[in-house]
């Protein structure tokens, strides 16, 4: 089981969140009521939503890690997962991001647009076989 794997399996088991088809179509996704929360590209790279608030709050730390890419004027973050704790950052990471989306709309936030993978702002280019 890949790191990626695992933690898709985990997040599907939260009551908040369902997996979907990720609205760029490619890998898995897991969202919630209000969206989408997650997009697993590849067996090591995440796209996840955190909105522009969580960001802003959070960015001096997230700068910090090399398991995190912030993408300027993207509400997305991409995590590498390359180890157990890569995961375990995800999945809080995650929470932050659920709990963001259901404290609502922040009028600084602007229009969701496109996962970063889309914007080929990935680590790597994702290989999409894996999912």
């Amino acid at each position: 089981m890949t790191l990626a794997s695992r933690a898709l399996a985990q997040l599907a088991t939260w009551p908040d969140l369902r997996q979907a088809v990720p609205s760029c179509g490619l890998g898995q996704a897991v969202r919630s009521a209000q969206g989408e929360i997650a997009h697993f590209h590849s067996d090591r790279d995440v796209d996840l939503r955190l909105t522009d608030r969580a960001i802003r709050r959070f960015a001096k730390d997230l700068k910090h890690t090399g398991a995190i890419r912030i993408v300027p004027g993207s509400q997305w973050v991409t995590l590498r997962l390359d180890a157990a704790s890569d995961v375990d950052l995800l999945l809080t990471l995650a929470s932050v991001a659920l709990q963001a989306q259901q404290a609502g709309p922040d009028p600084a936030d602007r229009a969701v647009a496109g996962c970063n993978d889309q914007r080929g702002a990935g680590f790597v280019k994702a290989d999409r076989s894996g999912f």
